[in-house]
């Protein structure tokens, strides 16, 4: 049985393939999932450890029937997902003696969830995974950690505006534009859906696990292939917004910043969707506190506005149809627009999209299934062909401003795998010199972007004005620095080493070392790190 799950920040959505209607479907777990009449079965990423020692936890549903997610206890987690793989990881408590992480959060949620599907399944065989566009290397590797560990027997991980392409049925050689916008992230995709051509290979996307057989392995099928044209994304989501709101509920009504008022701004936020006005009203039977919230479609507007909403969406959609025009494609060469996740279901995000798309190009029925439902292709023979969304340099010393900066070696937009490598020539820089070492990063986008810090245990995103590069090394770390031990020692003056990079067809960033001076080959097609 083929499973996809879209992992969000605030929910997460579980499908499967139905051989018996030849399509996709949503599941229900009972327990873990809400039943919703206007929204398809989902479940809310939330956990409540109850015995950190054990991995005994309460996921999904479970936390909010028990009342626990209108708690303060350090052991209620919410947007955890926005923490997997940042640098800094906030405070965050030691619960029955075991140093709490993100990473450790995000891996019981997901394990929760696959222990409770698989039986109902009659166990899993293979499992696809949707990640952010915007997602870097350490993300993408703590995923391929936690499946390593899941009973499944092939785990693929494919781009979440990927997958809505496709899950929307958009086949017909058009150009769409996904603009993927949760609890967490927005994401930006320039999909191009090819007629259906003849496979030459397996279906790809990204391989996390492979058993012993193939998903379409000798398929006779014709499959579609999905092209990704540009990508743009920014760590902005739903909860920045109700993280707004809760703010703004503090300074007009003296509100004190819990994860009860969160919850309350949270629905108003969600009934500001269908209706112009929105309100809560909350009493606490204990303190014989309460509560009552009220906000309009326009003050909601003013609050984007004062914390540069708009500017940061203008942003991304800038990025995006640069790197279109790149390519000699157009704004109006766009033929529909595809909305998906909740955020997306905001009219003040709905119009700024028709600020650049005629009305008839949207499309919004299906914001929260797309993204799941589509990922299942990959298990019916689709090929993904997809490009680099970073850059990936090599750190040096800036000597102009004394201090250490990058140079990409290998461009975001690289189609992969790469045909020719990229070589790099290198010296020694000092006398007597007994090796090489050379520090490889993947980049961020140049701009001022968003900065994400953590405010008390609140996961925070702020504009930034100076332009910087965000980076994270890939092998700075004991052992992994040094490239070429040099025999004969290396001198200045003349060039000693010559390095080749290539990216494989699993995304796979590795190096071939060269010695000039010996012509011995140090490294051969080494493995460097998994790109993305």
């Amino acid at each position: 049985m083929a499973i996809a799950i879209d992992f969000g920040t605030s929910n997460t959505v579980i499908a499967r393939w139905n051989p018996v209607t030849n399509s996709a479907e949503t599941l229900t777990i009972p327990g873990l999932s809400v039943q919703q009449s206007l929204n398809p079965p989902l479940i809310p990423s939330l956990v409540y450890v109850e015995d950190a020692s054990i991995g005994q936890v309460l996921v999904g549903q479970q936390v909010r029937d028990r009342g626990f997610d209108l708690s303060s206890e350090p052991r209620y987690f919410r947007s955890f997902k926005r923490g997997i793989g940042a640098e800094i990881q906030g405070f965050l408590p030691e619960l029955d003696g075991q140093n709490i992480t993100f990473e450790q959060v995000g891996q019981w949620f997901l394990s929760e969830v696959i222990s409770q599907l698989a039986p109902m399944q009659g166990g899993l065989d293979s499992l696809i995974l949707t990640v952010p566009v915007d997602s870097f290397e350490a993300y993408r590797h703590w995923l391929g950690k936690v499946c390593q560990a899941l009973p499944v027997e092939s785990v693929r991980m494919l781009d979440e505006p990927t997958a809505a392409a496709l899950g929307y049925g958009m086949v017909n050689e058009e150009i769409l534009l996904v603009i993927d916008f949760g609890g967490g992230t927005l994401d930006l995709s320039l999909v191009q859906l090819d007629k259906s051509v003849q496979r030459t290979q397996k279906p790809v996307g990204f391989l996390l696990k492979w058993g012993n057989k193939s998903l379409a392995e000798d398929s006779k099928q014709k499959v579609k292939t999905a092209r990704v044209l540009a990508k743009a994304g920014q760590n902005l989501g739903g909860t920045d917004i109700d993280n707004w709101l809760v703010d703004y509920f503090a300074q007009t009504q003296g509100l004190a910043v819990s994860p009860l008022t969160t919850r309350l701004a949270e629905r108003i936020k969600i009934q500001l969707s269908t209706q112009t006005q929105g309100s809560e009203v909350y009493f606490n039977d204990e303190t014989f506190e309460s509560y009552e919230l009220e906000l309009n479609r326009d003050t909601l507007e003013k609050i984007l506005k004062e914390h540069s909403f708009f500017e940061l969406l203008d942003e991304s959609m800038t990025t995006l149809l640069q790197q279109a025009r790149r390519q000699g494609i157009e704004i109006a060469d766009i033929n529909a627009v595809l909305l998906v996740g909740g955020t997306v279901q905001l009219p003040a995000v709905q119009t700024w999209v028709k600020q650049y798309f005629s009305e008839e190009k949207i499309r919004c029925e299906r914001p929260f299934e797309a993204i799941a439902q589509g990922a299942l292709q990959l298990a019916q023979g689709v090929e993904i062909k997809d490009f680099l969304y970073h850059s990936y340099g090599i750190r040096y010393w800036d000597r102009r401003n004394k201090r250490h900066s990058w140079h990409p070696i290998i461009k975001e937009g690289q189609p992969y795998p790469m045909n020719q490598a990229v070589e790099l020539v290198l010296g020694a820089s000092v006398e007597n010199q007994p090796s090489i070492e050379l520090i490889m990063g993947e980049l961020g986008a140049e701009t001022g972007g968003t900065e994400v810090f953590f405010d008390g245990d609140r996961l925070i995103t702020r504009r930034q004005d100076n332009i910087q590069t965000t980076v994270q090394p890939l092998n700075d770390k004991d052992g992994a620095r040094t490239i070429a031990q040099l025999t004969p020692p290396g001198y200045p003056g003349s060039d000693r080493i010559k390095i080749l990079f290539q990216v494989d067809q699993q995304r796979f960033l590795r190096i071939t070392v060269e010695d000039l001076f010996t012509h011995e080959t140090l490294l051969e097609n080494q493995l460097v790190a998994q790109l993305s």
